[in-house]
């Protein structure tokens, strides 16, 4: 008696199968790799710098020349050793911005949706928080802090960022709450933080991940934009986004003094969206975990 027709298929599938996580694989590290060269090239870049970053070299807005490789900015100094220093801070501001606006709302979101009568008030805090205007949110605490500077400018980023970012994982954790599992863990007995951390976080993986990226870049962007209204960072410091409003009156004279730092941020919070986007575990329903 011949084999089954079927038996040949499958054989053909599970062979193909392997090819398919590879593939996989292949397509995370295209997106997360990009970001991981350029996040190390700027934690490393103040070391590859080669020359100070507050001495000048040559005339203001000089062009490229032997000294300089990319000329010099309103002060003459190097241009390019400038780019390499200014890429950490402004890194390091927005990490620190995503990590506590995910961590903060998935403690709040997650909250909310397993004890209701919490969460109307978590929810009615988040959506009062949302109606104040961004840019009048940043300069009422930049202003208002202590010496201001970038602490200031990251803790007002926080600040507005939590009540998007709260509505946000409640509504991904709000389906995975009302699945039979969670409610037979809380009919057995089980705490808050068993619920939160062992049967509803492992779920919100992907969202939590999309969230972090999309943080990290509004982080880059509050910082970028606060140094054109003059708060965050301060004049001597080496900082992307301030390069780029020092250097605004002479690009005419020598454009990359005002270009390197703008392709530097749009690079990085691109690349960094890609990365959070690949890094993401597929997309599935509850009932499929089950």
């Amino acid at each position: 008696m011949t084999a089954p027709a079927p038996t040949s298929t499958g054989s053909k599938a599970g062979a193909a199968s392997p090819s398919r996580p590879a593939r996989g694989r292949s397509r995370v590290l295209v997106r997360a790799v990009p970001a991981g060269v350029l996040v190390l090239l700027a934690l490393v870049g103040p070391v590859l710098a080669p020359h100070p970053t507050d001495t000048p070299l040559a005339f203001p807005y000089a062009p490229t020349g032997d000294g300089a490789v990319l000329g010099g900015d309103a002060l003459g100094r190097d241009v390019l050793s400038r780019l390499l220093t200014g890429g950490a801070p402004l890194i390091a501001t927005a990490l620190g911005i995503a990590v506590a606006v995910t961590a903060t709302a998935t403690l709040l979101g997650i909250t909310a949706v397993l004890r209701p009568a919490l969460g109307r008030w978590i929810e009615r805090t988040a959506d009062l928080a949302i109606l104040l205007p961004a840019v009048l949110g940043i300069m009422l605490i930049a202003l208002a802090w202590p010496g201001g500077g970038r602490l200031a400018i990251g803790a007002a980023a926080t600040v507005l960022g939590i009540p998007y970012a709260v509505r946000i994982v409640a509504a991904a954790a709000a389906p995975v709450a009302a699945t039979g599992y969670v409610e037979a863990a809380a009919s057995g007995g089980e705490g808050l933080w068993h619920l939160a951390v062992r049967e509803v976080l492992p779920n919100l993986r992907a969202t939590l991940l999309a969230l972090f990226g999309l943080r990290f870049v509004e982080g880059v962007y509050v910082v970028s934009v606060a140094a054109f209204l003059q708060l965050g960072p301060q004049p001597p410091e080496a900082d992307w986004a301030l390069m780029i409003r020092e250097n605004a009156a002479g690009i005419t004279l020598n454009p990359w003094a005002v270009v390197a730092p703008c392709l530097a941020i749009g690079l990085l919070a691109v690349t960094v969206n890609l990365a959070a986007e690949a890094l993401a575990p597929a997309r599935t329903t509850p009932e499929t975990q089950l």
